[in-house]
């Protein structure tokens, strides 16, 4: 028996001289387990794991403040769980980290998705620069409050059937009434110890919250919970008996490395830009193509046309929908695939040549 707890004792100061190491660590297992698992945005299930997440890093971070703050009411084995709740709270967050990179990388171009990177980034640098209790709790407290406004971001629009800017500022909202409650619970659990990191903690919550909305009005956040499921440039395309009969060109191996599509298109002919759009259940909003053709005189991009038209969620592959372009000139072209107030789900990058084209090849998209 002796034996036995000299070595539960020996584990426990391993985990405590590794502890920064461990957390990093359990980060990154749950954002690979959390990567290969996400389904649907509006499923029961998703939404579940997403609260027991967001639920697993507010826990560990309030017991841990909690035996930080009453040393002297926590026994010798509450107090060894110091060791293990902060690996926990990264495990939390790793896990919330990759369910939000699924969904915002599949709601809009990779570029728009740039603040969560930022966001994994200041993860592993706070494991290793912030060593202190009060350091950390304001650095993950200021992470939950970024996850829960990430969370709201996607979810409330789920519940409420709509997206746009009022909703967005309601996701706010929710948000803001979820962190007042959390941080009545430090306050609770820890009043003299909360008092010391209260300011930071408030300026953290307050920088993410003026962060998160200055993108989303300077059109960097993608478009949520709308999401890319398809989309590609086609020679032909003939809707029929809910299928979609395409046709399309033998592309070169170039086009995985980066080079555009590329589409002959004889005189008088035309090209389609076709896509496929996940949306909630119940959702109705409107999306729009916008056709743009780059000048190489001017260096710029000009608008020549734009559609638009609605869609309707709840469709696992997507709502889908094309538009067409007659005697589209030659050159670079791209379709930015938008809301109708110009947030950018997807873009769609081909090049024009004249001609027929060689050889077409034959799909059939249901």
């Amino acid at each position: 028996m002796i034996d036995l707890i000299e070595k539960v004792k020996g584990t426990g100061r391993v985990l405590k001289a590794h502890e920064r190491h461990i957390s990093a660590a359990s980060m990154v297992g749950g954002f690979v387990f959390d990567s290969l698992t996400y389904g649907r945005v509006d499923h029961a299930i998703t939404q579940i794991v997403l609260l027991a997440y967001l639920s697993m890093a507010a826990g560990s971070i309030l017991w841990l403040h909690f035996l930080e703050s009453h040393p002297e009411r926590a026994g010798n084995a509450a107090a060894r769980l110091c060791s293990f709740l902060p690996a926990a709270t990264q495990f939390a967050f790793g896990t919330l980290w990759s369910a939000f990179l699924v969904f915002y990388t599949r709601s809009g171009v990779l570029s728009a998705s740039w603040p969560f990177f930022l966001v994994l980034l200041a993860i592993f640098v706070g494991n290793e620069v912030f060593k202190s209790y009060h350091a950390r709790l304001i650095f993950t407290s200021t992470l939950f409050a970024f996850a829960l406004l990430s969370y709201a971001i996607f979810m409330v629009p789920v519940f409420t059937h709509t997206i746009g800017e009022e909703t967005f500022v309601g996701s706010g909202v929710a948000a803001v009434l979820v962190y007042w409650l959390y941080l009545a619970a430090l306050s609770m659990l820890g009043a003299e110890r909360w008092r010391t990191v209260r300011k930071p903690v408030l300026f953290g919550a307050g920088g993410v919250l003026a962060a998160i909305y200055a993108l989303y009005f300077l059109d960097v956040l993608p478009p949520l919970p709308l999401a890319m499921q398809q989309a590609s440039v086609y020679d032909t395309v003939r809707h029929a008996g809910g299928a979609y009969y395409v046709t399309s060109e033998k592309q070169s191996w170039r086009i995985w490395v980066g080079a555009p599509t590329v589409v002959h298109v004889a005189p008088g002919g035309s090209v389609y830009a076709f896509a496929a759009i996940f949306a909630p259940v119940k959702l109705v909003t409107r999306v729009r193509h916008v056709w743009r053709h780059y000048d190489p005189d001017a260096k710029e991009w000009n608008t020549v046309e734009t559609f638009s038209y609605a869609i309707s969620g709840g469709r696992a592959g997507g709502y889908r929908g094309y538009t067409r372009k007659s005697d589209p000139a030659p050159g670079r072209w791209h379709v930015d695939v938008e809301t109708v107030d110009g947030r950018l789900i997807g873009r769609l990058r081909f090049k024009v040549e004249s001609g027929a084209p060689a050889a077409l090849t034959k799909a059939v998209i249901r």
